[in-house]
């Protein structure tokens, strides 16, 4: 079970501002909607 910050819409308006994506070579941005998710939790709980 995934817990998500975003809903479906707020991710579809900024997914393609972000650089990387799924079918870019390379491990980098792997899965941009999991970092963006990250830094919004941490953000959001206040941890360091």
């Amino acid at each position: 079970m995934e817990r998500r910050v975003l809903r479906d819409d707020q991710w579809d308006r900024i997914k393609d501002l972000l650089p990387g994506k799924e079918r870019d070579p390379g491990a980098s941005a792997d899965n941009n909607r999991r970092f963006i998710e990250a830094v919004l939790w941490i953000l959001r709980v206040g941890a360091t």
